[in-house]
């Protein structure tokens, strides 16, 4: 896919690595459709966006796990920019927690229902939605399109997120299946699993908490939130690249 005038959509895309992707795919000259909670905020982002080249920008306020406001999304994005040739499904929450704690035979705590339905309700059934209604904009256009899910290192089992493992490893199987469906009509799916990033949320630890992370790392460092917008680039533009995970995590596996 060449990106040029190309229209993406990005969830999650106010800050951290949503607006990095944004930022750099801007550079290419897509027309981004950027989707988060608060409108000004990913006004700002669509406004960076157009300083850094972008051919059209704009910021859509939804709720990714509501059903009726993700359907009416697609559909407007179609309209205001004249298409829709992919997806970056980044949004995602963590409400971390262990599931039973434990000790000198009393109950602590428990991960309650709300944590658990909180993180799968946003970061897997929102993934779902929008896979859904873009897939279904994009057939109706005849568009060969991508859909990009944003997994984790964590898919594979990370103590204290029983909820976000288990949404990041069904993105990424959700991915697979997609792949499988959808590449008759011309759509790719494919999902990234990001190990640590330094984004503004991770820079904000103890320096001491930091270095032990980057310690346990082969290349002795967190990946850059450009590294991880690069890895989009490529499964955007390479159309060959499909149904696979592609792990950014610099060697280290949980």
């Amino acid at each position: 896919m060449d990106i040029k005038n190309k229209v993406i959509v990005i969830t999650g895309a106010a800050r951290g690595l949503g607006a990095a992707m944004a930022k750099r795919l801007a550079g290419k000259g897509a027309k981004l459709a950027l989707i988060d909670l608060d409108q000004s905020s990913v006004d700002e982002t669509a406004n960076a966006c157009i300083a850094e080249g972008a051919a059209e920008a704009k910021g859509y306020a939804i709720n990714v796990s509501d059903e009726t406001q993700v359907e009416g999304l697609f559909a407007q994005v179609a309209a205001d920019m004249g298409g829709l040739d992919g997806l970056v499904n980044n949004a995602g929450i963590t409400r971390d927690a262990l599931m039973i704690k434990h000790k000198d035979g009393e109950l602590v705590a428990k991960m309650s229902l709300q944590q658990w339905q909180q993180v799968i309700d946003v970061n897997l059934t929102g993934v779902f939605l929008c896979g859904r209604e873009a897939a279904l904009k994009m057939i109706e256009l005849e568009s060969k399109g991508c859909i990009i899910n944003i997994s984790s290192i964590s898919r594979s089992g990370n103590m204290g997120q029983t909820n976000y493992s288990a949404a990041k490893a069904g993105v990424e199987a959700m991915a697979v299946v997609w792949s499988k469906e959808l590449s008759r009509y011309g759509i790719r799916a494919a999902s990234i699993a990001p190990g640590f990033v330094n984004t503004e949320m991770v820079a904000a630890m103890k320096p001491e908490a930091l270095a032990k992370i980057a310690s346990g790392i082969p290349l002795k460092r967190m990946a850059e939130p450009d590294e991880l917008a690069h890895a989009v680039e490529f499964i955007l533009e390479n159309d060959y690249y499909n149904g696979r995970c592609l792990e950014l995590d610099g060697g280290l596996r949980l």
